[in-house]
């Protein structure tokens, strides 16, 4: 059956934006050059479609024919094939099938194409700048990344499952238990976009980014890492993990998502992500928005940030500096931020470094900050500073903190309109007299 997830996640009524750019991160990214593809039949004059029998090679040679197409062309898989690749691509041998350079449509009808766990490591999918994919009704697995296409170098690594440098289109598919993982810089370890991407009725789960170095290293993005825009439509973004090993100059952040291009989300769900760094950094549990993102109707819930002794913040959702947040007819519940001996801040919510957020019509609901054995946690539901927060027709109960259990304002502005502050742990808001219209 075709996957359909908005059901999940509309409601019958509304509920009453860490890191530089890419460019900072990675000195001298080259950019990637289309791979060279190999043309095993007669160019077509029009688009083609073809059926492709529940083969590997076959795949890849209905592939590398329309990559030498001039019109859009579409692929038929066998329903409910499982395609294994067990060797990479001979043209393009970081991928396991040939990078996508024209304009192709793959139908899934049901098949699944997966890397075997005998195979040596590499992704499944390779966007190339000018390619434009779409996968429809298709699940992408077990991909493992050794290379980041549009920054190489060792330990570098960008997109466990797919990188997409062009257009990629994602329609009641499925990417799951893809994993990037490298000694110095890792992100996307389901999908890394630098070009455009959307994604709906789509599922994005039990992925992982994890550095595994020395120390000094970052991981981010556990489900998807985009630098490029971003479109979630009735998806699901769950179970996915970032981890880092213990060490104080490790950074994990960006469970489910983490954004440094504009983004819109809508009738999704971030659920069960989590981000992992003992003794370094943890942050944005669910989402690190660094851009312009807009997300309505849409469960941020149950994702987690853990560090003992080190720093924490974000357990759903982190604002970083270049962030503008707009949440509406949402709910964040259930997030956890937990640095044991530690720091942690923002349990829910963090706007921290001079970002943006504004809520309307949101719950932000059960979330806790946790630093037991001596630590400091602060702002169980929002920890906001130096930026400015607002609050409209929204909610902050139930949340926990070792002070402010609703709001931690410790600097910026933090402004409610028609606004719940209540039930809250071991107080409302703090430092007491700094959240107008808040007491207790």
């Amino acid at each position: 059956m075709p996957l359909t997830l908005c059901r999940n996640v509309r409601r019958k009524s509304p509920l009453p934006r860490q890191a530089q750019a890419r460019s900072g991160r990675f000195l001298a990214a080259a950019a990637a050059a289309a791979s060279a593809v190999v043309t095993l039949s007669a160019v077509p004059a029009h688009a083609a479609v073809v059926q492709v029998p529940c083969s590997v090679s076959a795949l890849v040679a209905a592939i590398n024919t329309a990559n030498g197409s001039p019109a859009p062309d579409t692929l038929l898989l066998a329903h409910g094939c499982t395609y294994r690749l067990t060797v990479p691509d001979q043209t393009s041998p970081a991928n396991g099938l040939p990078a996508i350079t024209s304009t192709l449509t793959i139908e899934g009808n049901g098949a699944t194409i997966r890397r075997v766990s005998s195979a040596p490591a590499f992704r499944i999918l390779l966007v190339a700048a000018g390619g434009d994919l779409t996968l429809d009704q298709l699940t992408i697995s077990g991909g493992r990344a050794t290379d980041c296409p549009i920054a190489p170098g060792p330990g570098v690594v960008c997109g466990g499952g797919i990188n997409n440098q062009g257009t990629l289109t994602m329609k009641r598919s499925r990417l799951l238990h893809n994993t990037g993982s490298g000694s110095v810089y890792v992100e996307g370890g389901g999908l890394d976009s630098d070009g455009t991407a959307t994604l709906k009725d789509t599922e994005v789960s039990g992925n992982t980014a994890e550095y595994t170095g020395p120390g000094g290293g970052t991981a981010a993005g556990g489900g998807i890492a985009i630098d490029g825009p971003l479109t979630l439509d009735c998806s699901r973004i769950l179970d996915n993990t970032v981890r880092v090993p213990a060490g104080t100059d490790n950074v994990a952040f960006g469970g489910g998502v983490a954004g440094f291009a504009p983004a819109t989300v809508q009738h999704s769900t971030l659920s069960g992500n989590s981000v992992s760094a003992p003794g370094g950094q943890a942050f944005a549990g669910g989402l690190a928005a660094d851009h312009q993102w807009t997300v309505s109707d849409t469960h941020v819930s149950d994702n987690r940030v853990t560090s003992r002794g080190g720093t924490v913040r974000g357990g759903g959702i982190d604002v970083g500096p270049h962030g503008d947040l707009s949440l509406s007819a949402s709910d964040v519940r259930r997030n956890t931020a937990t640095a044991l001996g530690g720091t942690a801040r923002g349990g829910g919510i963090v706007n921290l470094l001079g970002g943006s957020f504004t809520g309307d019509t949101t719950q932000i609901d059960g979330n806790a900050a946790r630093a037991a054995d001596g630590g400091t946690a602060q702002g169980g539901g929002v920890y906001n500073d130096i930026g400015p927060m607002t609050l409209k027709h929204s909610s902050v109960v139930r949340n926990t903190a070792g002070d402010g259990g609703g709001i931690y304002k410790a600097s910026g502005t933090a402004a409610l309109t028609d606004t719940t502050v209540s039930r809250n742990r071991p107080n409302n808001c703090a430092p007491a007299g700094s959240v107008p219209s808040c007491t207790g």
